[in-house]
């Protein structure tokens, strides 16, 4: 089940792929730093096409730091599949399938890797991609209304979310400045933590 972006709470198929660069300090992926299992293409295209989805999601870690990324979701795309990305924005998006939606994630500095913001990667969004923020605090959310302007994020993107960081902002909270302040975005839970209480691989 898709927790999160345009298609939460739609049955999905998540290929999570090892490895990510980043190390946010709220990450719930950690388990994907390593291990995993080398996998070839179709094998992996065999496995996806067993479940019959509608839609597959490209997750990790960070999915663009494997090579084998872009072929990836290329393949997934020919196989009819509405195919989803997501990725922190560390790293470049340029190369991606157009198919694919892609859900980059702005790092807000509550992340402590804000640094690690690729802005270049705005300047390559469709409508059919969408853009994350992590909020863990007022500051945070008042950074990233602050980008949300200055970038002209809200035309750029088909979505723009903001969630919750887990334990750190109340959802509340976080609900009613958004609805205070008129934002042009998608307030969002994650529903596999509501449901699941964040069990790996739900």
């Amino acid at each position: 089940m898709q927790g999160e972006t345009r298609t939460a709470g739609l049955p999905t198929v998540f290929v999570r792929l090892t490895g990510c660069p980043l190390r946010c300090q709220y990450c719930d992926s950690a388990y994907a730093f390593t291990g995993g299992t080398v996998r070839t293409l179709d094998s992996i295209l065999e496995q996806v096409a067993g479940f019959k989805p509608r839609y597959v999601c490209v997750t990790g870690g960070e999915p663009l730091a494997q090579p084998n990324a872009l072929p990836l979701l290329q393949r997934l795309c020919d196989a009819g599949y509405e195919v989803s990305l997501e990725t922190s924005g560390a790293l470049d998006i340029s190369g991606t399938d157009v198919r694919v939606s892609r859900v980059v994630d702005l790092k807000t500095p509550g992340s402590e890797e804000s640094h690690r913001n690729r802005y270049e990667n705005i300047e390559q969004l469709t409508r059919n991609d969408q853009v994350k923020f992590v909020i863990c605090s007022r500051e945070d959310y008042d950074w990233a209304v602050s980008k949300l302007i200055q970038y002209n994020l809200a035309e750029r993107a088909g979505e723009v979310l903001f969630s919750p960081s887990h334990h750190q902002v109340s959802a509340s909270d976080l609900a009613d400045w958004i609805v205070a302040d008129n934002l042009p975005v998608r307030f969002q839970l994650q529903l596999h933590k509501l449901l699941w209480n964040d069990e790996p691989g739900r």
